[in-house]
């Protein structure tokens, strides 16, 4: 943020937030040379476009975001705040280029269970080891009509990835999981065959939407949340999920 100030002070020290001085375009082909001459190491630049702060434009790395001048001549990496309404534009624009379809999930892939009609539905990347995860698996048991996909992400080491798999290789793997998360009952390791392409698939899933910690909650609209929620906030956003679905 000191660098991200720093900069905004130039600018405004250099008269580019006067009304009266309206920025240049952004020079692509300019940014672009200079950034790939002075970070050689870096991917091409996916994309350059403006901010809503004159003279300061957002250069694209696959699902990366960093700022820059009109030249490329100084880099910014860090959150663009907007101070009326505390939006971290940054982050906004991170979650939409990472976005995650619900309707494309691998479901397959997941543990399931449901309570109720289990018509509204969430998905939870958790790891076996996360405490958190087991204390909202605990909160979730009071939420009506859900159905619930775990896509088991054993990202916190130790033995995260042996639980993981004695889990999803028991017989009854919704079972296995409740059993852990719940009671504390350790899944029996499974010396037999079986398939944990899906533990892999998992972890690159949630690596290419940035899904950095666990619990991670992804509503059937599309909202996606960092960590565990009270089971009011679950409630609300199942349900404005489940509205959203609705035609008209």
């Amino acid at each position: 943020m000191a660098i991200l100030r720093r900069f905004l002070l130039a600018l405004a020290c250099s008269g580019a937030f006067m009304a009266a001085s309206q920025p240049a375009l952004a020079d692509d082909a300019a940014i672009r040379k200079n950034i790939a001459e002075r970070f050689p190491e870096w991917p091409k630049i996916d994309e350059i476009s403006k901010t809503p702060i004159a003279g300061l434009y957002e250069i694209r790395l696959g699902t990366d975001i960093f700022y820059t001048d009109e030249t490329g001549s100084h880099l910014v990496e860090g959150a663009l705040i907007e101070t009326r309404t505390k939006t971290n534009l940054t982050e906004a624009r991170i979650n939409k280029l990472t976005a995650i379809d619900f309707a494309a999930l691998p479901l397959k892939d997941a543990i399931v269970w449901k309570q109720g009609t289990g018509a509204r539905k969430l998905v939870i990347f958790a790891d076996p080891n996360c405490g958190y995860c087991k204390k909202f698996e605990r909160e979730l048991q009071g939420v009506k009509d859900v159905t619930v996909y775990t896509f088991l992400y054993p990202i916190l080491g130790g033995d995260s990835p042996d639980k993981s798999r004695d889990i999803w290789c028991a017989k009854d793997n919704t079972k296995a999981w409740r059993d852990w998360m719940l009671n504390g009952t350790a899944p029996m390791r499974n010396m037999g065959a079986c398939d944990t392409g899906a533990l892999a698939r998992n972890v690159a899933m949630g690596r290419k939407h940035k899904v950095n910690g666990t619990p991670a909650l992804v509503f059937e609209d599309g909202k996606r949340v960092p960590g565990a929620l009270p089971p009011d906030q679950v409630e609300k956003n199942l349900t404005a999920a489940a509205s959203a679905r609705k035609p008209g």
